[in-house]
């Protein structure tokens, strides 16, 4: 069977786009996934904290940027990421991981404010431990992908194009 373009690219099993290595319309909701995985990817690394957002480097938003791309869809501020095993989240363990990483960076988020500057998360006694939480579960999804997750964060405009509807 042959894979048309006028065919559902959010149905499971088409692989015909990919993000990287990873295959965005595998899972049901890829588009949530990988809003999902873009925040975890940018909340795992140091490095691109310093540089990009402390450093105000345009294209990438801030921390609040991705906070929300976190939760906006999926309301995991709200619930489990267990909810949406098989439709976001491969399995268990990945959604055990993705809540930790949610509730570390929320509970960071709810003590400074939406609207603090980015040093502010960034020295906050906490954010170490949210960095490593978000390490973790980014780990596990870029993996679960086939997608190296020790690359550069993409740009928000990246994620856009990747995502858009066909």
């Amino acid at each position: 069977m042959s894979v048309h373009s006028s065919e559902n690219p959010s149905r499971r099993g088409r692989r015909s786009s990919t993000m990287g290595a990873m295959p965005l319309n595998d899972m049901p909701w890829w588009r949530w996934r990988s809003h999902v995985r873009s925040a975890l990817h940018m909340l795992s690394d140091p490095v691109f904290q310093r540089d990009v957002w402390q450093a105000g480097v345009d294209g990438y938003g801030d921390v609040t940027d991705a906070v929300y791309r976190l939760v906006e869809d999926t309301w995991l501020d709200n619930w489990s990421a267990e909810k949406y095993i098989g439709t976001i989240f491969r399995d268990a363990e990945e959604a055990a991981l993705v809540d930790a990483a949610v509730l570390s960076v929320l509970r960071i988020m709810h003590e400074v404010g939406p609207d603090a500057p980015v040093a502010t998360y960034l020295e906050h006694p906490g954010w170490p431990e949210a960095v490593r939480a978000a390490r973790e579960a980014h780990v596990r999804m870029a993996a679960a992908d086939g997608d190296d997750p020790d690359a550069p964060p993409r740009s928000l405009e990246v994620l856009r194009i990747l995502t858009r509807s066909a």
